[in-house]
């Protein structure tokens, strides 16, 4: 892999996961750590349940149902390489995106800020489009995301094709195994 650092990122829409469903998995993932759990590992079993939890979709919005909203989301994605970012891959789910990206070394961005920016630039956009589903004091996004540092090659291969395969598995309409829905450097739908 290059110098620098590369990511796996998750974020999604707000309210997309009952409270008391994320109360239950950040106390899973605490306990994981607390008895001594490799930290990896633990980070890896509480992905899979709260990844597990979105595709089930239980409550809450679904916007990028709509193309319009994911085809705008995946066009803002792609500009995050206008500043710097090398992308990987993504996929775009009806309440969720997963996000690979490489941050070169000695850069002077951020994962941070780059969501901060995504989040912001595709919830102001998504809110013309979603109107008048969405009250003007809604919130878009969820606060926050779930971020797991890749080790090596062989891990940054797993997770595309994780990514791949999460449309299917969660058993979503094919239009989410294709662009603008899923994109990736190893030969998806979306190369460029």
């Amino acid at each position: 892999m290059a110098l620098g650092e590369t990511a796996f990122l998750t974020f999604r829409l707000h309210g997309t996961i009952p409270a008391a469903t994320g109360r239950a998995l950040k106390a899973a993932l605490r306990q994981a750590q607390e008895a001594g759990t490799d930290h990896r590992r633990a980070q890896k079993q509480f992905f899979a349940k709260f990844d597990a939890v979105l595709d089930r979709a239980p409550i809450g919005a679904g916007y990028f149902e709509n193309e319009k909203i994911a085809e705008m989301l995946a066009g803002e994605i792609m500009m995050l390489e206008e500043t710097g970012f090398t992308i990987h891959g993504f996929a775009i789910l009806p309440n969720h995106v997963h996000l690979v990206l490489h941050l070169p070394a000695h850069s002077n961005l951020s994962f941070a800020k780059a969501i901060d920016l995504l989040h912001l630039r595709t919830g102001t956009n998504c809110r013309r489009l979603v109107r008048p589903k969405l009250p003007p004091e809604a919130e878009f996004w969820q606060a926050g995301w779930f971020n797991y540092e890749m080790e090596d090659a062989a891990e940054l291969t797993r997770l595309l094709a994780y990514m791949r395969g999460n449309a299917r598995q969660a058993g979503l309409p094919a239009r989410f195994q294709e662009w603008p829905y899923l994109a990736d450097g190893e030969g998806g739908s979306g190369n460029r």
